[in-house]
């Protein structure tokens, strides 16, 4: 998921341990899909795809994609993506160079990836996210937020202070609202949910700008 070397190394070693958590991500990947809209004939893009919640839950729905490929920086994540359906496929990829042509996807996922990288990684991220999507094409992210419940929030801030104490151990509980970060790399934004259930999240969905 992470593309920074230590980053990778942490998730090399969360690998066969992360579906434990899956839970709490399960409500906010539901709105991110449904943010989406994926069709039967758009072609699909999981960035940090991981060990494939994201394909997982996409492929559980009727109107799935005929074409999907996810991208991971983590080898050892993507050993553990279950059997996909035909036309969809994982490959090893760093995020901020990804291996795949120009203007090639309409629709792509960041889910719980954005918020790992350093913002230097984030922005050459996103920049390649734009470049692989087409015209008019649709990007949903979803991240961490900091809840606005007094109750919640010391909480919250209390584990995004250990988050930077501890990378290797929480780089993945820094809260982050990518929507400037979105703007700056070209997007349009179309609309924000925020998820309350399981992890405090954010989905932001955007659009690039369709040709003049």
């Amino acid at each position: 998921m992470a593309q920074a070397p230590t980053h990778v190394a942490v998730w090399d070693g969360l690998s066969s341990i992360y579906d434990r958590q899956l839970r709490l991500e399960r409500r906010a990947l539901e709105a991110a899909l449904d943010l989406a809209r994926p069709g039967v004939d758009d072609v699909l893009l999981d960035a940090g795809t991981g060990t494939g919640a994201v394909l997982r839950a996409l492929a559980a729905r009727g109107d799935r994609p005929r074409t999907a490929v996810g991208v991971d920086a983590s080898k050892a994540m993507l050993a553990h993506v279950p059997r996909l359906p035909d036309g969809w496929w994982v490959r090893h990829a760093e995020l901020e160079a990804l291996p795949l042509e120009d203007a090639t996807f309409d629709v792509a996922l960041a889910a719980y990836l954005l918020h790992v990288l350093c913002p230097s990684t984030r922005a050459a991220a996103l920049g390649e996210l734009r470049r692989v999507l087409r015209p008019g094409g649709r990007l949903v992210t979803v991240t961490p937020v900091l809840p606005r419940r007094a109750l919640s929030r010391p909480m919250w801030l209390a584990l995004a202070g250990l988050a930077r104490l501890a990378p290797r151990r929480l780089c993945g509980l820094r809260p982050l609202d990518p929507r400037p970060e979105l703007l700056d790399a070209g997007f349009r934004l179309v609309r924000a949910r925020t998820v309350r259930s399981g992890y405090y999240s954010l989905c932001v969905s955007a659009r690039v700008p369709a040709s003049p």
